[in-house]
């Protein structure tokens, strides 16, 4: 019912020569039920995408449809869809009952019915206890869930979260995500949200849309986007720390890059200029005077269970995560590294895109 398609959706600002084109040909089919995360840095277009799908933008080209019915001309209202923003936007001298009641009181739903939805919704976010409150006296958290409980109440076709935690603290954060992730899996309402927070992305998303510079890089679930990623640029934006890219030149199972000279585990798919991609924890300290890459410990981090070391291999920053129960090396410490031929990950060096 509340499927999302999104068909060669193109945005530019002002017209002619001088038109400044923001998303460049989106195409992305969201299932009815599907919970899909559109993640990416700041700038890259996500949230415009976001509110052109809501009607709070004009599309410049493409089509999008909401349950089968082609919305571009059709107002945000008729639109069957509930938005939750990044700021809680909730009127302060409502009580919370208030607060999530209002847009139904507006559409004149019977009085009875607004009640049986508020306390639905209450009982599902445990808000119950709060409803006779105003929002100065709730926490940030409490007040994010009481806009999420407005939205709820409009029983929506489609969901749109535009980066719904960012105002909250780390703690927060992660109880809110448990949070969203209890509720879709109770309403399964076709969801979209937005972020910039990876981590938020992976834990949330049944699958993802990955955005840079208003182009699509790659959808496609959590696992895949991590473990093939389609473009250089996904395989640094997501996972942290990101993958290690070495750019050189291939012969065989040799690849010479910046005059240091790596004996590859296994032959690369092709010869000549590629650039090679490898992620942290595939990265494996080797016994002393075993061959391997060179690496000269630059520093390390202590995280707890594990730690990050960082060094310099063919010229560019690379990063190494070990257990913690492994003894380090220290800063300034020559070491050699073996990495394991089923985690390399090849790229075009020209069009960045994996091979």
């Amino acid at each position: 019912m509340g499927a999302i398609s999104i068909r060669n959706v193109v945005k530019s600002y002002g017209t002619g020569p001088k038109a400044n084109a923001v998303i460049h040909g989106v195409n992305a089919e969201i299932a009815d039920g599907e919970f899909v995360v559109v993640v990416g840095p700041s700038g890259c277009g996500k949230s415009t995408l976001l509110r052109m799908v809501a009607g709070l933008e004009e599309i410049s080209g493409g089509e999008i449809s909401i349950a089968g019915r082609v919305v571009n001309n059709v107002e945000p209202s008729e639109r069957d869809i509930a938005m939750v923003f990044q700021n809680y936007a909730l009127y302060p001298h409502m009580t919370v009952f208030d607060n999530m009641a209002y847009g139904l009181k507006i559409a004149k739903v019977p009085i009875a019915e607004i009640k049986t939805r508020v306390d639905k919704a209450a009982k599902i976010l445990e808000l119950g206890p709060f409803l006779a409150r105003k929002p100065r006296e709730l926490s940030g958290g409490q007040r994010q869930r009481v806009a999420m409980g407005r939205a709820i109440v409009r029983q929506p076709q489609v969901f749109l979260f535009d980066e719904p935690l960012s105002n909250l603290d780390a703690k927060l954060r992660a109880q809110t995500r448990l949070e969203i992730q209890k509720l879709h899996n109770e309403l399964h309402v076709t969801s979209l949200f937005v972020t910039h927070d990876q981590v938020e992305a992976m834990t949330l998303a049944e699958r993802m849309i990955v955005m840079n510079a208003g182009r699509m890089e790659q959808i496609g679930t959590p696992d895949e986007v991590y473990h093939r990623p389609a473009t250089t640029f996904v395989a640094g934006f997501i996972g942290s720390p990101p993958m290690n890219l070495i750019r050189g030149t291939v012969d065989g199972a040799r690849m010479t890059t910046s005059g240091q000279t790596l004996v590859l585990p296994a032959p690369a798919p092709r010869n000549g200029e590629v650039i090679l991609g490898v992620r942290p924890e595939h990265m494996e300290l080797s016994p002393a005077g075993a061959t391997g890459w060179e690496m000269k410990v630059e520093a390390l981090e202590m995280l707890g269970a594990e730690r990050l070391v960082y060094g310099q291999v063919g010229g560019v920053l690379f990063t190494i995560r070990v257990d913690a129960t492994e003894k380090p090396p220290k800063a300034g410490d020559v070491v050699s590294l073996q990495a394991a031929p089923a985690h390399l990950h090849w790229f075009d060096a020209a069009t960045q895109q994996r091979l």
